[in-house]
This record gives C-alpha cells, sequence and structure tokens, in this order.
C-alpha cells in the first residue's frame, strides 16, 4: 500500500457510493441506542471503528478481495453502560462521543473511546480457543465394575500423559488495559492522542487534561478557565487536538469562536501564552443567535500540521498556523439557514454540532449538513482553489461556489443513481469554492456509477425542504485514499473514488 495520501483536490474524479452497513429503517423506528456517535479510521485505512448511544464499538476491517473501497465486520465489544453518581445525582449515559485509534505496534489494536466522564484504553486482539483433545480418558481403558455399582478405572503408571490441547477456533476479542475516570467533573467532548505515542489529551467544558497511557489514575490539568464565581462564566470549551508532528503544540477551542495554539514547554498552565486564532465580526451584524452559531464545535489540525479547520453552524474556516488575525478560507455552509434561524432555533436543531475533516493530503475537508448530504471542499488550502483545466458545463449562472450534487437520482434504466451537479450559489465568498455534495441516504443504494453532470442551483428548496432530523454529524476520511465513512443514524456509508 502507497505511504502517501491520493490527491484530493481533483475535480475530474467521481465519487460514489460503495457499502451501507445498518438496517437501512426509517428514521421513526430507529432505536436510539443504535445510532452512530463516533467514526474514526485507524492510521492506514485498514481498520475502522464506530460507536453507538448504546455506548457498544463496531469495528470493521477493508475487504482486500474487493477493487474499490468496501470493509467487512470485525468485532464489537460493550465500551461503556449508563452508571449513575450517586453524590452528584447524575446520570451517566454510555454514549461514545470519541474513539481515537493508537498506532499500532505489534499484532494487536489499541484504541481509546470516551463517554461524558470515563476514558478507556481497549486492546483488540486475536485470541485461540483451545480444547482439551486428548486425555487418560480417551485411551482404551479396561473398566471393572464391583458389586456396588462403583467404576473403577485401571491406569498403570506407564500410561499417564499429560493432556494434549488443540485449537478449535479463533475469535477477535477486546479487553480494557487501562480506564481513566474521576478527572473531569464536565462532559468529555474531545480525545486526541499525542505524536509522541505516550501522552493525550482530553476536553471537557471547562478543563483539558494531559494523560499518560501507562498511567490511569494520575493526570495533569493544563488548562483551567472555571471561574472561582460560576456566575462569571462567559465561555466554555468545546474542543481539543494535538498537532500531528509537534508534540509539545495543541490547540482548544471556545464557545466564543475562538481557537488557541498553546506551547506545552512554556508553563504548567498554557493558558496564558497563547496564539490566538479569532475573525473580527461586525458588531452591527451581530443578532440574538451569534453568540450560539459562532460556538465553534470542532477544531482539527491537516495532517502536516500546516492548517487548522474549525467548524461553527454557519461555517467551516481554514486556518494557516502562521496567520491569525483571518482565515485563510472561509466556506458559508449554512448560508440559506441565516433567514430561518428562529425555526433552526425552534426545533433546537442550532445546537447540532458538525465534525470537520481533512484530507489524507491536507488539502480539502469534509463536513455535514442536514438531509442526509455531506460536502466536500477540495483544494482549500490553495489561493486558487479550482482546477484551472477542468471544463465546466457552459450553462452555468454567475455565482460563485461550483457544486457537484448527488441529492437527485434519474429515472433511466441503467442510472438509479445519485445524479451529479456542478451547482452555483451567490451567496458564498469572493473566491471560486468548488462543493461536492453528496447525500447519505436510501437511494444510494441503487447507485450503481454516477450520471452526467448537470446544474442545480440549491441544495434545498421547496421542493427539497430542510429535515433537521436527517443531520450528518460524525465522520472520517480514509488516511491515504479519497474514501469517507459516513454516520448517518444508525447507519455507516462508504463513498469512494476508487
Amino acid at each position: 500500500m502507497s505511504r502517501t495520501a491520493t490527491d484530493s483536490t481533483d475535480l475530474n474524479q467521481v465519487w460514489k457510493f460503495s457499502q451501507c452497513f445498518g438496517d437501512k429503517a426509517e428514521v421513526e423506528n430507529i432505536t436510539e441506542a443504535d445510532i452512530i456517535s463516533a467514526v474514526e479510521f485507524d492510521h492506514t485505512g485498514d481498520y475502522l471503528a464506530t460507536g453507538d448511544r448504546g455506548g457498544r464499538v463496531v469495528l470493521f476491517e477493508r475487504n482486500f478481495s474487493k477493487k474499490n473501497c468496501e470493509y467487512k465486520f470485525h468485532t464489537e465489544f460493550q465500551s461503556h453502560d449508563a452508571e449513575f453518581d450517586y453524590l452528584k445525582s447524575l446520570e451517566i449515559e454510555e454514549k461514545i462521543n470519541r474513539i481515537r485509534w493508537c498506532k499500532r505496534s505489534n499484532q494487536a489494536h489499541f484504541l481509546l473511546s470516551t463517554n461524558d466522564k470515563t476514558i478507556k484504553l481497549w486492546k483488540i486482539y486475536e485470541k485461540n480457543i483451545k480444547v482439551v483433545s486428548t486425555n487418560n480418558l480417551t485411551e482404551n481403558i479396561d473398566i471393572n465394575n464391583n458389586n456396588n455399582n462403583t467404576t473403577k478405572i485401571d491406569i498403570s503408571l506407564n500410561s499417564l500423559h499429560l493432556p494434549k490441547l488443540e485449537i478449535q477456533d479463533k475469535i477477535i476479542a477486546a479487553s480494557p488495559k487501562r480506564i481513566f475516570a474521576n478527572a473531569h467533573s464536565y462532559h468529555i467532548n474531545s480525545i486526541t492522542l499525542n505524536s509522541d505515542g505516550e501522552t493525550f489529551i482530553s476536553c471537557d467544558d471547562l478543563r483539558v487534561n494531559l494523560w499518560n497511557l501507562g498511567i490511569a489514575n494520575q493526570c495533569f490539568n493544563i488548562i483551567d478557565i472555571k471561574p472561582v464565581n460560576m456566575e462569571e462564566l462567559t465561555e466554555v470549551l468545546t474542543s481539543a487536538a494535538f498537532h500531528p508532528t509537534s508534540c509539545n503544540i495543541f490547540m482548544y477551542s471556545s464557545s466564543k469562536g475562538i481557537v488557541k495554539l498553546a506551547d506545552m514547554r512554556e508553563n504548567a498552565f498554557c493558558d496564558s501564552k497563547t496564539k490566538v486564532f479569532e475573525e473580527h465580526i461586525n458588531p452591527q451584524s451581530h443578532n440574538f443567535f451569534t453568540e450560539i452559531t459562532s460556538s465553534i464545535s470542532d477544531v482539527k489540525f491537516s495532517n502536516d500540521g500546516q492548517y487548522i479547520a474549525s467548524r461553527d453552524y454557519m461555517t467551516a474556516k481554514i486556518w494557516d498556523v502562521r496567520m491569525e488575525n483571518k482565515p485563510v478560507r472561509t466556506i458559508n455552509v449554512h448560508n440559506h439557514l441565516r433567514e430561518k434561524l428562529c425555526d433552526v432555533y425552534e426545533v433546537d436543531a442550532i445546537f447540532d454540532k458538525f465534525q470537520c475533516v481533512f484530507s489524507g493530503d491536507s488539502k480539502s475537508i469534509l463536513t455535514g449538513s442536514y438531509n442526509n448530504n455531506f460536502m466536500i471542499y477540495p483544494n482549500v488550502v490553495s489561493e486558487t482553489p479550482t482546477n484551472p483545466n477542468k471544463k465546466f458545463p457552459s450553462n452555468t449562472n454567475n455565482g460563485n461556489v461550483i457544486s457537484l450534487n448527488t441529492n437527485n437520482f434519474s429515472n433511466r434504466t441503467n442510472d438509479f443513481l445519485d445524479e451529479s451537479y456542478y451547482n452555483e450559489d451567490d451567496d458564498d465568498d469572493e473566491n471560486e469554492i468548488p462543493e461536492i455534495v453528496l447525500t447519505a441516504d436510501k437511494p444510494a443504494f441503487k447507485a450503481k456509477r454516477v450520471g452526467v453532470p448537470s446544474f442545480k442551483k440549491h441544495r434545498f428548496n421547496e421542493k427539497n425542504p430542510v429535515d433537521f432530523t436527517k443531520g450528518i454529524l460524525h465522520y472520517s476520511w480514509h488516511p491515504r485514499e479519497n474514501s469517507v465513512a459516513i454516520a448517518a443514524t444508525n447507519n455507516l456509508y462508504i463513498f469512494s473514488t476508487l
């Protein structure tokens, strides 16, 4: 397998539905415990993990017998159970908030999983089931019955031998190696492993803790924004991540829309000397919802460590780590909802926390939306994000966003599939931003190949209204190729360009 990631910026490559795991039931009939709440590829892309609201972790492994990107079931185990904190009279859900793979050093796999309070380090390994094949009672031994009907076995010293074991079966077992508990008073929203392979950080609403993978009963508090008087609390922490190559650098984000970059070598508490990434908003544009929509729900480093992707409710932003005064690019993901924020607020959808992930080559990003749509933005780190050699259809309006949309489906006999669209939208920034829109929904099961590109003005319109119950919140990008894993309620979808 190649160690370099596939180019994600080529607009000529076609994204197609590859595979789906799940029962594909209607939204109303889905058991809440089966809803997927975490998705993560490992560092090779050969394994994929999902966590759900029922506390289960399911692992899949690459099916190399298939030419395209397909996976098969590997194992499943119960990671967390529901608990009750009697001191605080608080029920702790079993829902898996995050999963992170540790880099593999032997035949076993190790991964971290967390719910709101407890982090666990799991070892997943192949275990042999052995049974006794021969023993002293399997030989032809004379048995004499006495008058009292008891059985007497005549065994000479020379006939005694050790029982022999043989492998009857092999199973994939999972066992918890460490349990990191009792360190967070508030809900854990993120965990991330360090590049040194020995430490990781966990972030809750007010604190960031530093752990050693080998020590479960001790951690170091490196960020603490809890005020003496809780009535003075003005922001909470929303996410944290280690730099992919510099083990002393990490970042964290807040509900004020700020990303801070810190160096653990500066001080024991890392919140004093930080690099602050913040885009100043015109006060005249503030409204009742600004504070909610500007809260960052996720931050990610690019794999090369040069860029940061942050996602709030309305936008996705790309930052250069060397320039904190403004983002390199701002993508208006939910600009169509700007006039409907009252309705969004009424159904509590405004509090949905969308993630963002970089491609393996660190040039493109993936993020989610509603109606089971998710978007891929190629080449967002470039000054000229579109492919100058790409010949788009000529029947285009004078907009700014080109979108490949597979939300509609052709009625032709051989094309029961996601029809492709290069769309344009007038409401994005000055530069032309390619937008590849795909839909993780039932019609994708019928997709055999992608149709001829055509045009569609908007992802959402009167014929296709916004369904807030179908939000795509959790996803992961394969580290070596252009394949993505998408969680849509209780289903796991794989899309790929292979």
